[in-house]
């Protein structure tokens, strides 16, 4: 989209038909369908981390964000198993203390969702399905090689509320894709060029970030004198 969308006042207090979901009286596949159609586009964190044993698992998980910059820190959640068992992700978060979230662009999209099936522990999903990865630099987890972004993170705590898991991390350092920094200098990205991807409601939905518009903030002054400019009724 290249306009913005034009300002629109407060409505009246009239409010449209809709319709109200208790989620603490519904099943948990309930809350789910309803919560991912709503909650859209959530942005993917794929997930590499390093076992015990050395073993490199990677997974993507569309419960996350970014909550802040000073520090930085991103939040994910892994779920468990079935059996209310952590699953390798949490496991692995848990014995080193270190991630990488690599972020997917629509060339990984089918890479991604390849990596969501449900290996066995010792089976590492970059070997098994063929994904280049690079060493890290402030963490041993490694990256994606071909993900356009990528955040270095140190695990620093997780929490549980019921069966909710949700693993918070400082991000350490970032890795971009050159052609995507357009002044490293001055910190400015090309966002398009990472033409990452998010995920929707229902099986196998996703969307670009490539349609995007602007709208500008103003201060308060700025509105109060649009105000007495507005034209009277």
């Amino acid at each position: 989209m290249t306009n913005p969308p034009e300002f629109i006042p407060a409505p009246d207090s009239t409010a449209p038909e809709s319709t109200y979901f208790d989620l603490t009286a519904l099943p948990q596949a309930a809350r789910y369908k309803l919560l991912t159609a709503s909650v859209v586009p959530r942005p993917i964190a794929w997930v590499s981390t390093v076992s015990e044993t050395g073993t490199v698992n990677l997974a993507p998980y569309s419960f996350f964000n970014l909550l802040g910059s000073d520090p930085p820190v991103v939040a994910f959640a892994p779920g468990d198993r079935a059996d209310g068992t952590p699953k390798d992700t949490a496991l692995n978060v848990a014995s080193g203390g270190e991630f990488t979230v690599n972020l997917v662009s629509a060339a990984l999209a089918a890479t991604m969702n390849a990596t969501a099936t449900d290996f066995p522990r010792h089976l590492g999903e970059p070997e098994t399905l063929d994904i280049a990865l690079v060493p890290g630099i402030q963490v041993r987890t490694p990256r994606v090689a071909a993900s356009p972004a990528a955040l270095e993170c140190r695990h620093v705590q997780t929490v549980l509320i019921g069966r909710t898991r949700i693993i918070l991390g400082e991000v350490l350092g970032l890795t971009l894709r050159s052609d995507a920094v357009q002044d490293a200098g001055k910190h400015h990205v090309d966002t398009a060029a990472l033409d990452l991807i998010g995920r929707m409601g229902g099986r196998g939905g996703y969307t670009t970030t490539r349609g995007t518009f602007t709208v500008d903030r103003i201060g308060y002054e700025a509105w109060q004198a649009a105000q007495e400019k507005a034209p009277e009724d």
